[in-house]
């Protein structure tokens, strides 16, 4: 796998062939990336993987008109075909008011920190062997584990580069190293599956396998037996783990291009208090070791640590070049680019902020609610704001979690989900966008 230096050299050569061929301005994007993994079922070996990728990607602007081509093919007159087509297909294309290069004054320009996103280890295949075999034996030594769907471990590479006609040249690496499991519990009609994961920059970092394992055998076990619940509004709460993608409802509809689009239920409503005024969502892309950290984002701009959400308020829109130019809005440094087309919009490393209470004192006063583990489907519009999930999890009961439940529905709109929301104080930053267990109350519950 090409290192970010080489990745970069192609990046730059590639826009150097688009400007010769007439394009106005051009950016070119690398990413190259290496995993291997190791999978085991039942004690025994199932799987040896290894895989390579590279890709790199030109957008060209001739005038207002702009095209974006991608290929893996890294040769010379492969990187001369990629240009000349895309400067051709740039020509017929409409043109764009908005699309562009972000200007000079708002691209990364500093000497940037050593954000410590790989630790320079590969670990052989014999260390992921005995790694995934001791996530799935702690995981099958779980009492009520009658199955397994495997456990691994996977440890990998990537780089991605960045090159534009205005100046900027960057390019960075990182590495994961990932151990997950999954098992059975149950028999008969009644199996239930579950899973435990963690994927960390550093393979010191890691949780020990065995912790990980019992995490996955005690999620299975405890969903063995599901009754229903009753239909009525109640309170519910959100395991960290399906919390997130709340969290991450919200980060779609401030995206500069719903908002543009008028796709969001939050347009013209910026200004309200969306949150209790203690709720603070923030976004560090230069944490140290982070899933998502970075020092400039997709079209070159500067990333800043911030807050999204301040005293219950969101303190504006995530921006690329394109929604900015919409909106009339300066650049946030959220712009994310893929092998083709045009950027979109990414965080870094987003945290809803932990609240005072325990897990325990959050849930002490239901006497008749919700633990939602795990959603289903797809019910959630961003444009109108309406949320409808698939749920399982368990009965909340007197301040008590007493069993599990499933085939249930809850349903809400986000906008009265985030003013009720009372985040617990259990915080951990495990997946890039992070969350504490969080309460909502009066969600409508639907069971049989």
């Amino acid at each position: 796998m090409m290192d970010s230096n080489a990745a970069l050299d192609r990046c730059r050569e590639l826009v150097d062939l688009a400007r010769s061929m007439g394009a106005d301005a051009a950016d070119a994007a690398a990413r190259a990336s290496s995993s291997e993994s190791v999978s085991v079922r039942l004690g025994a070996l199932e799987e040896v993987e290894r895989s390579e990728s590279e890709e790199i990607g030109l957008r060209v602007f001739v005038g207002r008109r702009s095209a974006s081509i991608n290929t893996s093919d890294f040769a010379p007159d492969g990187l001369k075909l990629l240009a000349q087509r895309a400067v051709e297909m740039a020509r017929l294309a409409p043109e764009d008011p908005y699309g562009g290069l972000a200007p000079r004054d708002a691209l990364f320009s500093g000497e940037p920190l050593d954000l410590d996103l790989s630790d320079r280890s590969e670990p052989s295949p014999a260390d992921l062997r005995e790694a995934a075999l001791a996530t799935e034996d702690a995981a099958r030594a779980v009492d009520g584990v009658t199955n397994s769907n495997g456990g691994s471990a996977s440890y990998s590479r990537s780089v991605f580069a960045l090159a534009t006609s205005n100046g900027f040249a960057r390019g960075h690496s990182g590495g994961s190293h990932t151990l997950s499991a999954s098992v059975v519990a149950g028999e008969g009609g009644d199996k239930q599956t579950d899973y435990a994961y963690r994927t960390q920059r550093h393979r010191s970092d890691l949780p020990d396998p065995a912790e990980i394992g019992r995490e996955a055998g005690e999620r299975a076990v405890r969903k063995v037996g599901p009754g229903s619940i009753p239909s009525r509004k109640m309170p519910v709460v959100f395991d960290p783990r399906v919390g997130s993608g709340v969290l991450g409802h919200l980060l779609g509809a401030i995206a500069g291009p719903s908002i543009a689009r008028k796709a969001s239920f939050l347009v013209g409503r910026e200004t309200e208090q969306h949150f209790d005024e203690t709720i603070r969502i923030a976004e560090n892309p230069h944490r140290l070791r982070g899933l998502r950290s970075r020092h400039y984002d997709g079209e070159g701009v500067a990333t800043v640590e911030r807050a999204l959400v301040e005293g219950g308020r969101i303190t504006g829109w995530l921006t690329n070049v394109a929604s900015a130019a919409q909106l009339g809005l300066g650049l946030t440094g959220h712009a994310s680019r893929g092998g083709g087309g045009s950027p979109g919009i990414a965080v870094s490393n987003v945290v809803m902020e932990t609240g005072s209470q325990s897990v325990a004192d959050l849930i002490a006063d239901i006497e008749d609610g919700l633990f939602v583990t795990d959603l289903f489907g797809q019910g959630v519009n961003l444009v109108t704001g309406d949320y409808s999930r698939g749920a399982s999890g368990l009965r909340i009961r007197n301040g008590e979690l007493v069993g599990p439940v499933a085939e249930i529905t809850i349903a809400s709109t986000l906008p009265d989900m985030f003013r009720a929301l009372v985040p617990a104080d259990d915080l951990e930053l495990v997946r890039g966008v992070d969350v504490p267990t969080f309460r909502i109350d009066g969600m409508s519950v639907a069971g049989q």
